[in-house]
């Protein structure tokens, strides 16, 4: 057997079913359209919501034949007013019952030529990204696991189609990283003794 090159291995998903949630997340949100809301989704074991929850995965077409290991995604209310996600994920501790995470956003995001003219000040680089003629708006399906698997999906707005999704393990690092902290109950150990 070959190994893959690591480029290559690295995009491949570690948890098949944490990939197709973010998949799925993509394609709702493609749906609704552009210039939407940050949103935040709980993934619960499909199984476990049918057995634990029937009236409730019996609404959403859920019934006993769910496959094992699939994930459904619950979203979560919409974020405070004037508050980002960013903030908000500081603040959330999932509880056990939450096998994952994901969060869909629109962002600008610029070619990395520019990188060294970008401000410092998260302020001045909102601004300096929204007046760059080379800006692209993104919208970004980012997925996590409790035990640490993660999935991104990528898609521009100027190449709005299935067809022109990016998806793989460590496209946007940054944002797993506030989601996998979601599901880091150290504090809250030290807390509680």
């Amino acid at each position: 057997m070959t190994d893959l090159p690591e480029e290559l291995s690295t995009q491949l998903p570690s948890d098949p079913a944490l990939a197709t949630a973010v998949l799925e997340i993509e394609a709702h949100a493609a749906t609704v359209g552009w210039d939407q809301q940050e949103r935040l989704y709980a993934l619960v074991d499909t199984a476990r919501l049918v057995a634990s929850e029937p009236a409730l995965a019996a609404s959403m077409g859920l019934d006993d034949q769910a496959q094992d290991g699939s994930f459904t995604a619950i979203e979560q209310e919409e974020l405070p007013p004037g508050q980002h996600l960013e903030r908000v994920l500081e603040q959330i501790v999932w509880p056990p019952t939450v096998t994952g995470c994901a969060a869909v956003v629109e962002r600008l995001v610029l070619p990395p030529e520019v990188d060294d003219d970008i401000p410092d000040d998260p302020e001045a680089a909102a601004a300096f990204a929204s007046q760059h003629p080379l800006r692209q708006e993104v919208r970004i399906v980012a997925g996590v696991t409790r035990a640490g698997a993660t999935y991104s999906a990528l898609r521009l707005r100027a190449h709005d189609d299935e067809l022109s999704v990016v998806d793989g393990t460590e496209l946007v690092p940054g944002l797993l990283q506030l989601l996998l902290s979601t599901f880091d109950d150290t504090s809250l150990d030290e807390e509680h003794p």
